[in-house]
């Protein structure tokens, strides 16, 4: 079954002819007043727009996904939304207030397993097998739009979300690792309480979140976030992540979607 989205339309429009000739003769105090007024205005939209959260899908979106991914994709994103908000509810307006005063991990431990049993459920795939190249990075509208990944999609889509939740980014990281068991290098999300202690780790091999401590069959290579990359040995690099990039294309991808 086609699946149909509706365009608002602008139906307003103006009648010059209709305005009085007495009032199409502006004063000069009135058309600063105006210009004061629009650029308010202006300014109140860009930064609505700037702050528009991971889920608030236009009908633009819907409409591009289900033309690249099938009639499904839209459904798929709706659920994606609906899981999200939810769990904005539950972390409510102040949860990075809220983590950054708290030393339990009780707090955000929900947030953490809620998303990672949410993405872990999306099917497992090669990029060659899914996108027909050997290396792509997904955005998480392509993840589950298309309904199909592998591990870089998977971290990227989490960091994504706990970030949109209100998670600070400096307890995010996305980390390449050597995963001992598969023998491939590997992609997960890790989640540092503090900035020296024993990450948890988000992955798709295994449904469990544990200390990095735990995992001793994955050995890590380097680790970014928005701000900065760090090496294995533990050194910093600040604006690091910037030079990855596949990180960079996934950021302008996120753009371009915000503005379909």
């Amino acid at each position: 079954m086609k699946v149909f989205f509706s365009h608002l339309q602008n139906s307003l429009h103006w009648n010059l002819d209709a305005i009085p000739k007495a009032r199409k003769t502006l004063s000069l105090k009135t058309i600063v007043l105006f210009l004061q007024v629009f650029f308010i205005v202006l300014l109140f939209a860009l930064s609505n727009k700037s702050i528009a959260g991971l889920v608030d899908f236009s009908n633009g979106l819907y409409e591009f996904v289900a033309k690249k991914f099938g009639p499904e994709a839209p459904h798929r994103l709706q659920i994606m939304q609906s899981n999200v908000r939810q769990m904005k509810t539950t972390a409510g307006p102040h949860l990075k207030t809220n983590l950054l005063k708290s030393k339990d991990i009780q707090l955000e431990m929900p947030l953490l397993k809620r998303t990672n049993d949410f993405y872990n459920q999306v099917p497992y795939f090669t990029d060659l097998e899914h996108w027909g190249v050997d290396d792509y990075w997904a955005t998480p509208v392509e993840l589950v739009a298309s309904f199909g990944g592998d591990c870089e999609d998977y971290a990227i889509a989490k960091y994504m979300t706990l970030k949109d939740l209100g998670v600070p980014v400096e307890r995010l990281r996305i980390t390449y690792v050597r995963a001992i068991k598969i023998g491939e290098t590997h992609m997960v999300l890790a989640y540092y309480p503090t900035p020296d202690g024993d990450p948890w780790i988000l992955d798709n091999l295994i449904p469990e979140i544990k200390h990095g401590s735990e995992r001793t069959d994955l050995i890590p290579v380097y680790s970014f976030n928005d701000d900065d990359l760090w090496l294995a040995n533990g050194t910093a690099r600040k604006g690091g992540a910037s030079t990855v990039r596949l990180w960079r294309d996934v950021i302008e991808k996120m753009d371009r979607e915000s503005k379909l």
